[in-house]
């Protein structure tokens, strides 16, 4: 496993690699911004709390939580929502695995079905979010519970350029960009032809 290099910048990529709460509120920040941007986003939080603790997020107070996500530069351009959202999915890992992050893709030995089903039940992942964190687990974190290529689905495939989870240097990051362009370009075509 070569180290993870998503957020472009040593030491977010190495408190990603380090700490999965850091992977997890980097992903969840992945939207309406550049994904290198949101992956550094658990970075700064680091540096405004003197570390990621769990339950330390969970319980801050919303509003001062809020000020620090917002503090130039923010953890996202909706800094203050995103807080919220951050929150809630903290709350959500200490009321139902104790705290412990490693716990959704541990615990009971699950499956990779299994897997997206715990990840999709957290606050602020949706299915493809969570399909693109399942595939960053098996690619790049070591973590391949059976079947987590298919629950994935082409998130999970060899050889993609999709998401987050294939992002391993610079040109594959801008891979990836692209892909994501034509991809918009190719929606937008569809429904200016439905359209008409």
């Amino acid at each position: 496993m070569s180290g993870i290099c998503i957020a472009q910048e040593p030491e977010a990529d190495a408190l990603l690699e380090r700490d999965p709460l850091a992977l997890l509120i980097g992903m969840l920040l992945d939207q309406q911004i550049q994904m290198e941007v949101a992956f550094r986003g658990p970075l700064k939080l680091h540096e405004r709390l003197g570390g990621l603790d769990v339950r330390v997020i969970a319980d801050h107070d919303p509003d001062g939580f809020a000020t620090l996500a917002t503090t130039p530069p923010a953890i996202h351009r909706y800094g203050g929502s995103m807080a919220g959202r951050v929150q809630e999915m903290c709350r959500a890992i200490v009321s139902d695995w104790d705290g412990d992050p490693t716990a959704i893709w541990t615990r009971d030995e699950p499956d990779g079905r299994e897997v997206l089903r715990r990840l999709k039940a957290l606050p602020g992942y949706g299915e493809q979010k969570a399909k693109i964190f399942l595939a960053i687990l098996g690619k790049q974190y070591g973590v391949t519970p059976d079947g987590w290529r298919e629950a994935a689905g082409d998130y999970g495939k060899d050889g993609t350029r999709l998401s987050a989870a294939d992002v391993v240097d610079g040109q594959t990051l801008l891979e990836v960009r692209d892909t994501k362009k034509a991809m918009k370009a190719a929606a937008r075509e569809k429904k200016a032809a439905a359209a008409k």
